[in-house]
């Protein structure tokens, strides 16, 4: 296998993932924990004979999942994309998939290069439980009020300090983002919130809909959510939703690759 291969160190990949993120403690390697990046450089080895250092859009915690994971990593293989993709994932466990493969310009960066991320959230408001969604939304037994979730929403538009909406740990110094979509769709008895902005803190996204459900349940008056952002003191918003109902669904780069 090895004769596929020419040497040539500029030749850098993109690859579009997904993944279900139940089984795994994010993306990014760690000692005593399995993670997608470690699993995706497993199967590179694998692929290429070699483990190259794999660059992501971003971290995702345990549980979180991910519709559009972007990573990055330089080989010397001359396989086409397309052959790439299917080696990969003939090597993959069946709850991660490469779904594209691109070819990029060397100065390339996953993670630097990205203009917005957009995630979803999804709630099952219903009394019972879904055994085949408890993975993948949050259960919240009683109906929400999708209205004044939505009007309070608005606050999280445009530009802000979003210190109140990081938790501790994080190790970024300036807290503005640029929040460019909130939308909330209920589907029958889903609910999904939609957010895009041109980066996101430590949970950002988590406790935005803590807050909002704070806001359902008349624990926040929506009206008071503009305060919460503009006092830059995390224990005004609500609780960090978990992980499981948390999705990356689109990654953005400056030319749409």
């Amino acid at each position: 296998m090895k004769d596929q291969f020419l040497i040539d160190k500029n030749r850098k990949l993109l690859l579009r993932l997904c993944f279900d993120g139940s089984a795994y403690h994010g993306w990014q390697v760690q000692k005593n924990a399995i993670t997608v990046q470690q699993l995706l450089q497993d199967a590179l080895m694998r692929v290429f004979g070699t483990r190259p250092d794999v660059i992501g859009c971003s971290r995702t915690d345990a549980g979180v999942h991910a519709n559009d994971f972007c990573c990055s990593f330089e080989t010397g293989s001359k396989l086409s994309c397309e052959v790439i993709v299917r080696a990969i994932n003939a090597y993959l466990p069946f709850d991660i998939a490469v779904k594209e493969c691109f070819e990029v310009e060397n100065t390339f960066h996953a993670r630097y290069d990205t203009v917005a991320k957009e995630y979803i959230y999804k709630i099952l408001d219903e009394e019972k439980r879904n055994p085949f969604l408890y993975k993948y939304s949050l259960h919240y037994s009683h109906k929400l009020d999708c209205e004044a979730m939505y009007i309070a929403s608005r606050s999280f538009l445009g530009e802000h300090d979003f210190t109140s909406f990081c938790s501790a740990g994080g190790s970024v110094k300036d807290m503005v983002r640029n929040v460019m979509l909130f939308e909330i769709e209920r589907q029958e008895n889903l609910v999904i919130l939609r957010i895009r902005a041109d980066g996101f803190l430590y949970n950002m996204v988590r406790i935005m809909v803590g807050t909002l459900l704070y806001v359902s349940a008349g624990r926040i008056f929506y009206g008071d959510v503009a305060n919460i952002i503009t006092a830059h003191n995390r224990t005004l918003a609500g609780p960090t939703a978990p992980a499981h109902g948390l999705y990356l669904d689109r990654v953005f780069y400056k030319n749409d690759i």
